[in-house]
Order: C-alpha cells, then sequence, then structure tokens
C-alpha cells in the first residue's frame, strides 16, 4: 500500500471513531492529527475539508453496503430470501463493521444537501432501489402479499436506522437474535406462506450465512485492492 493511502484511510477511520462516539460535530482536525501524530495539513491535504471526510465516510461506507448486497442477490434467488439476508444484515453491520454504521447511521441527514454529499446519497438511493425491487419481485411472484413496495422499505431502513441508540455489542441481547426478531417481524407479516419465517429468520440459516460470506468477499477484495 503506498504511504499516500496508509495516511488517508488511517484519518478516515480515525474520524470515523471518533463521529461514532461523539458525533460530527465533536470532531475536529486537531482531535485525530494529534491522535495519529500528523500535522493538520496532511489532513487537510488529503481531504480539504471536514464536509469532504464525512462526504468520503458515506462514500465508501455505502460503497460496501452495495457491494454486499449484489452478492446477497447473486447468490439467492428467492426474494424471501434476498429480503431476509438484507435485514439480517442491517444488524449484523452493527457488530461487524460497528463505528462506520453507527457514524454513517447518526450523522446520514448531516449536510444533506450539500454538493459534497451527492454522491453519497446516489449510492443511498442505488441501495434503497435494490431492496424495493425486492419486495416488488417478490409480489409480482406471490411470494409477498399486495403492499406498496417504497413504503415498506422505507419502514425497514427507518428501523434499522435507529438500531445504533440502543443497540450495544455487549449487551444482553446477540446480535443475531435481534436480526432474527427483524426478519420475523417484516417477513411474517409479508410472505403469503408464513411457515417459511422460522427459516428465513434463524440466524444461522442459508440467509444469515450468505450475509457473512458476503462480507468476508468484500473485505478481500478491499484488501486486495489495498496492496
Amino acid at each position: 500500500m503506498a504511504a499516500g493511502a496508509g495516511r488517508y484511510n488511517e484519518i478516515l477511520d480515525t474520524f470515523t471513531r471518533h463521529i461514532a462516539e461523539i458525533g460530527y460535530d465533536g470532531v475536529n482536525f486537531g482531535l485525530v492529527a494529534n491522535e495519529l501524530g500528523v500535522s493538520k495539513g496532511t489532513i487537510v491535504h488529503h481531504f480539504g475539508t471536514k464536509d469532504r471526510i464525512l462526504a468520503a465516510l458515506h462514500e465508501s461506507y455505502m460503497t460496501r453496503r452495495l457491494a454486499e448486497i449484489d452478492y446477497m442477490l447473486a447468490h439467492l434467488e428467492d426474494p424471501a430470501e434476498q429480503l431476509a439476508a438484507a435485514l439480517h444484515a442491517f444488524m449484523l453491520y452493527h457488530v461487524e463493521d460497528r463505528a462506520a454504521t453507527v457514524a454513517f447511521q447518526r450523522e446520514v441527514v448531516r449536510l444533506a444537501d450539500q454538493e459534497s454529499m451527492a454522491k453519497g446519497a446516489d449510492l443511498r438511493q442505488q441501495y434503497f432501489t435494490r431492496v424495493r425491487d425486492v419486495i416488488q419481485a417478490g409480489i409480482d411472484s406471490g411470494v409477498f402479499r399486495e403492499v406498496d413496495p417504497t413504503v415498506d422499505a422505507l419502514l425497514m431502513f427507518g428501523s434499522a436506522q435507529w438500531a445504533w441508540t440502543w443497540f450495544h455489542p455487549d449487551g444482553d441481547r446477540p446480535i443475531g437474535a435481534i436480526g432474527s426478531s427483524l426478519v420475523d417481524l417484516v417477513l411474517g407479516s409479508l410472505l403469503t406462506d408464513r411457515d417459511r419465517v422460522a427459516e428465513l429468520s434463524d440466524p444461522t440459516g442459508r440467509s444469515a450465512s450468505v450475509v457473512r460470506d458476503a462480507i468476508e468477499a468484500v473485505a478481500e477484495n478491499e484488501d486486495t485492492a489495498a496492496i
């Protein structure tokens, strides 16, 4: 990895962790520079402005999520399994990519109307469209009841968006059980055959396993690209 790329990633990772812990307003160049032992000028060289670092956080986060959902969709053909995988993923990210997930979710609307955030917004829309289209495919095939796929997708994202405020990795409820509950809640209301709920909500089942495979595959591709 080139030295410049290493600094870029270290700065982004450190900003991400601090945003997750104290929020965007509490983070500044001096805090990150002191921790990493670099000058503020080094941060400016790589990012320019603080809002550009937030934009980079959003873009890198959603790029990973898009690659993972594309992996899931490619490895699962049934809309019910695909949607179950997306729902398991919503929760699993709170353990597998926690700092970035918390930082993203707590600041997702920050500077939303700024030009610097346009790419991140487009990536989020692409992700949303994929999930909405899975719901529509389930309706078209008779797997799901007739619903408004846009509204249902918005409700799913809205539910997952606030998990950072109440889920703690060291809490009493393991993330697999929480993901299972979310799948049970959503697919229990959507499926025309409710007998499938237990299978799809199983945190060790096929849908959840494909999520873990997707996270691993995308991480390996990132590591390879960085070499």
